[in-house]
């Protein structure tokens, strides 16, 4: 087997590949889960306090909403795979994301205010949803530094576990 390549534009005006290599289905599940459930009391602190709209929960809810708006029309193929394979015994599974170059600048954006988010739910005491386990932190960090390091043209990266990802503290997903 070749080693994956660094992400090109592609054909498709300028978009890139970006390869998911070995998404293990399990973490995938629960972390999936776990930002879902931290997504939800988010949005119902926002609707409780819609004059806040610098609060960490407006910030995270707004950028979810806008990162849809603007990258849901290029997952539709990986999310469909992704599905049959957590529909599957699979325990891994590899995407490949067309997307525009700009997905890698609003997933390091997104990363950082789910590392506030993270604050936020740890000094919150009325807080229904904890802070994510650390293998769930670390397989979104991987996950979204994928398409941070892939648009600048570095080679694709495996999940080789969440020891892997959180060395340095959690801060050096991919060593340059």
């Amino acid at each position: 087997m070749s080693e994956p390549k660094a992400s090109e534009p592609t054909g498709d005006a300028g978009l890139v590949d970006v390869r998911i290599v070995g998404l293990p289905l399990a973490i995938h599940r629960r972390a999936a889960e776990h930002y879902d459930e931290l997504l939800r009391e988010f949005a119902l602190l926002v609707g409780a306090e819609p004059d806040s709209l610098q609060s960490v929960p407006s910030r995270l809810v707004a950028l979810g909403e806008e990162l849809t708006g603007r990258f849901s029309g290029f997952t539709t193929e990986p999310e469909s795979a992704l599905d049959a394979a957590l529909a599957s015994d699979a325990e891994t599974v590899d995407l490949v994301y067309r997307m525009p170059p700009e997905v890698g600048e609003a997933s390091a954006k997104l990363d950082a205010l789910f590392d506030e988010a993270e604050e936020f739910c740890r000094t919150g005491a009325d807080r229904l949803t904890l802070a994510a386990a650390p293998d769930d932190l670390a397989y979104r960090r991987w996950f979204l530094w994928e398409f941070v390091d892939q648009v600048a043209g570095r080679a694709p990266r495996a999940w080789l576990g969440a020891d892997a990802v959180l060395r340095d503290g959690g801060r050096t997903v991919h060593p340059q």
